[in-house]
């Protein structure tokens, strides 16, 4: 079984994929498939069986790096890791995403497109809550996209054929959902796309280090959670949604789609300086 398992690190990539995907399912049904029959509950459905397969892909990565890959600190290779350096890109990844919203949507307060609005609820609990859950999305994500699939990419590919494929799958992959809710989030699929050429160019920029692009992406995630939770903002409806973003969601607008352009041409500045 070993022998198969050291073979499979050098089958092509789709072979690779194919082969984890469907064991962290065959791993992952038997406890899902009882959730699903017998918890009524759609919202507690959801986080338990999310919990167990991220749960299980964790476990899984461990297992397919020391058996697959001979490396026993797979997560490491991948580039989380516990050091001071990893902490400090993580927090400077945060201080970049929370600005970032800030400068989106004070830019649009400024030109008279939205009016800020006093918090409807408690703010401070609003803040801290979306920091766990921002933290939470940044780490599930990033080890999934930028850690494991790419380092899978980077073993087949180029890194600009590596690059690219990791955006693009990042992107298609958030539209997972019924058709008409893929419809009514289609405009946020070219800022999907820049995030996640962005997310790249910043762990490469960061020496392959997970922190920066964790952090990122949770800044990004909590700026939006405490705007969009504590009600903070009202359009004016002085220009249309195709600018400001479809729904209050600044990715889904021309503003958003600038925006994260500005922030890729800057990691990817960051990135060549270091290369």
């Amino acid at each position: 079984m070993k022998i198969n398992l050291i073979r499979l690190a050098n089958r092509p990539f789709p072979i690779r994929l194919g082969y984890f995907v469907a064991v962290l399912l065959l791993l992952w049904l038997p406890f899902a498939i009882p959730i699903y029959l017998l918890v009524s509950d759609s919202n507690l459905v959801s986080i338990l069986t999310m919990v167990i397969l991220y749960t299980e892909f964790i476990f899984l990565l461990q297992l397919w790096g020391k058996n697959v890959y001979q490396q026993p600190q797979i997560l490491k290779h991948y580039g989380l890791e516990l050091t001071r350096i990893n902490a400090v890109d993580l927090l400077g990844g945060l201080a970049i995403g929370i600005i970032s919203i800030v400068i989106v949507f004070g830019l649009q307060g400024s030109l008279g497109w939205l009016i800020w609005q006093q918090p409807q609820a408690f703010l401070l609990r609003i803040i801290l809550e979306g920091l766990l859950v921002s933290l939470g999305v940044g780490f599930a994500e990033e080890l999934l996209f930028r850690g494991w699939l790419l380092d899978e990419l980077q073993r087949d590919y180029s890194l600009s054929v590596a690059l690219g494929i990791n955006a693009v799958a990042f992107a298609v992959l958030h539209f997972i959902k019924p058709l008409e809710a893929i419809i009514e989030t289609l405009p946020q699929f070219p800022a999907l796309v820049l995030l996640g050429l962005t997310q790249v160019w910043g762990k490469r920029w960061r020496r392959g280090r997970l922190g920066l692009p964790i952090g990122l992406h949770g800044g990004l995630v909590w700026g939006y959670y405490i705007i969009n939770v504590g009600g903070l903002i009202e359009y004016s409806g002085q220009v249309p949604d195709w600018i400001t973003g479809v729904n209050q969601n600044p990715l889904q607008g021309v503003m958003g789609v600038v925006f994260m352009g500005i922030l890729a041409v800057f990691m990817r500045w960051r990135c060549r300086i270091v290369a």
